[in-house]
């Protein structure tokens, strides 16, 4: 599970590294594709397949797909590293090799936190499973140290870092794994799949595309083809819902979803998804634009350290992880998982009552109570979801809430990078053109600079690019300018000081629509009930408290 979740943000800070590595600018016109796809192709197929993968599970055996996931897993990461083209071919490559990477990641997180729940009793499993869960976590915030320790050495060790680790898993998972789960004789629900497989797919790629402007407007939303996305993939998803209620076989029991824990546990889930995926791309572009530049870093190196100065958030939820399973075993799930939903609605709030240019200790100390909450939330959350169905059913169950959590992650980058964007457009603009007018750019250069969509500053600073540099250089205008005018529009101030003003603006709209989501996951977490754990010899639930 840590390498798993390793590789899906390990790829979001190399990707400077990745780019020049192929020799190809995602900044470029035409090129913004390539660069969504490169993060969105593994989040996708994940969200996707975990449901699939995990009924599979419950007919032919979880271990065996545990394990095959492993090897698939190891394959596509080995084909990742020998990329052998350059370009628009080079990109191409690595977005399929992704994808397939992706397969192999989802029969991890469709099948771990099953057989874990099948190897442990109930009274046991919100230990375990709290620390399969800080694995999950933990991956995703130290993908981001790893990826900018090993891009500065070279963009294809980020790749084969993954290889040991999977073949000795696989080796491992071969000898030492035994198939504990039941398992009952079923049709594959082809139609059910199929439905669900492209309704979500549909959905999560379109709100993505959400966040690339269209013709006049700052963000894609108004496109007929993201919206002709979306209806599809809503109309999918609900004759997804229409086909499991009549099908012999159905890939996920609708029945599950009648039981208050699990239905009521998922919502929770997904909203902490969304808001903690938005939370770790806001960060990234906060430190990586902002406020590392004007504290002496350079753009190059930004990716490194916004990884190292993001440790508070891991350590915090490595912390609260692993308790709150084993408090959430005696006492239920309620009060940990409530409790650490408001706690991180609190932190995002806190987030906005510090300046822009902050003192780095007030900033740790509200990550690190982020890191807690979160941890709070996540094991007694999961325990939730897999101690409330029958054992036959917890391949499903778990792919259900890999989905969730997957597509959290997927929703957020098109949530967030659009409400970002929101926030930007009103006011980036006029600061922009009026800052480059300062220092010697021509007017109309300045306003054509000043109008460009506000993602592509945002992809600037996300990928560690100089953003000034990167938005003029096409216009050629910075050979002209006087040096001085130069060297100001691309130090480490310039930009960061004209940011902050309508940076600060968007994070307003971002932290509390984040806020407002661990809110429902809060109210959903305590409507869930409390200790509930399925009794399958009587064929119904025990401990509800």
């Amino acid at each position: 599970m840590l390498m798993a979740t390793i590789n899906s943000s390990i790829v979001i800070i190399s990707l400077p590294a990745i780019f020049r590595g192929i020799e190809l600018n995602p900044l470029e016109p035409g090129n913004v594709s390539y660069l969504l796809w490169i993060i969105m192709g593994f989040l996708v197929v994940s969200a996707v397949l975990v449901v699939t993968l995990g009924r599979l599970g419950d007919i032919y055996g979880r271990v065996k797909m545990y394990n095959l996931g492993f090897a698939v897993f190891t394959v596509f990461s080995v084909l990742l590293s020998v990329d052998p083209f350059h370009g628009g071919a080079g990109a191409w490559w690595l977005i399929l090799m992704r994808v397939g990477q992706g397969v192999g990641g989802a029969m991890l997180f469709a099948n771990s936190t099953a057989i874990l729940t099948d190897a442990f009793p109930a009274h046991q499993r919100g230990m375990a499973l709290g620390i399969n869960q800080v694995s999950a976590i933990a991956g995703s915030f130290l993908g981001l140290i790893i990826g900018g320790v090993l891009s500065e050495w070279h963009w294809r060790a980020v790749f084969w870092v993954s290889v040991p680790i999977g073949i000795l898993g696989t080796l491992w998972g071969y000898r030492s794994l035994v198939e504990l789960g039941e398992r009952r004789k079923a049709k594959l629900d082809i139609p059910g799949n199929l439905a669900f497989a492209v309704g979500l797919t549909s959905l999560l790629v379109a709100i993505t595309y959400g966040i690339q402007p269209y013709g006049d407007h700052a963000t894609g939303w108004s496109s007929p083809w993201v919206l002709g996305g979306i209806a599809l993939g809503v109309v999918l998803l609900v004759a997804f819902v229409a086909i499991e209620k009549r099908v012999e076989h159905p890939m996920v029991s609708i029945d599950l979803f009648r039981i208050r824990a699990f239905s009521l546990a998922n919502v929770a889930g997904l909203m902490a998804s969304i808001g903690r995926g938005g939370l770790q791309f806001m960060l990234i572009i906060w430190l990586q634009g902002i406020w590392l530049p004007l504290h002496g870093y350079s753009y190059e190196s930004t990716p490194l350290w916004a990884g190292i100065y993001l440790l508070p958030l891991t350590i915090g939820f490595l912390v609260a992880g692993p308790v709150s399973g084993w408090l959430s075993d005696r006492y239920g799930a309620r009060y940990f998982s409530t409790g650490g939903s408001l706690l991180v609605a609190a932190t995002f709030v806190l987030l906005l009552a510090i300046p822009v240019d902050f003192d780095y200790w007030m900033f740790a100390v509200i990550l690190l109570l982020n890191g807690i909450g979160s941890g709070l939330f996540t094991a007694p959350n999961t325990t939730a979801v897999m101690n409330s169905v029958p054992a036959h059913e917890r391949g499903a169950a778990s792919g259900v809430r890999g989905t969730v959590f997957n597509s959290g992650s997927s929703l957020s980058i098109g949530v967030f990078f659009s409400l970002m964007v929101v926030g930007l457009a009103n006011v980036l603009p006029r600061t922009l053109t009026d800052g480059l007018t300062g220092q010697g750019v021509p007017h109309q250069v300045a306003a054509d600079v000043g109008n460009l969509p506000p993602v592509g500053s945002l992809f600037a600073s996300f990928l560690g690019y100089n953003p000034i540099e990167s938005l003029l250089a096409p216009t050629g205008t910075l050979e002209h300018l006087p040096a001085a005018n130069a060297d100001t529009l691309t130090g480490k101030e310039f930009f960061p000081n004209l940011m902050s003003g309508p940076f600060h603006d968007g994070l307003v709209i971002v932290f509390l629509t984040a806020a407002a989501m661990m809110l429902i996951a809060a109210i959903a977490s305590w409507s869930a009930g409390g200790k509930y754990v399925h009794d399958d010899s009587a064929g119904e639930a025990l401990g509800r408290a």
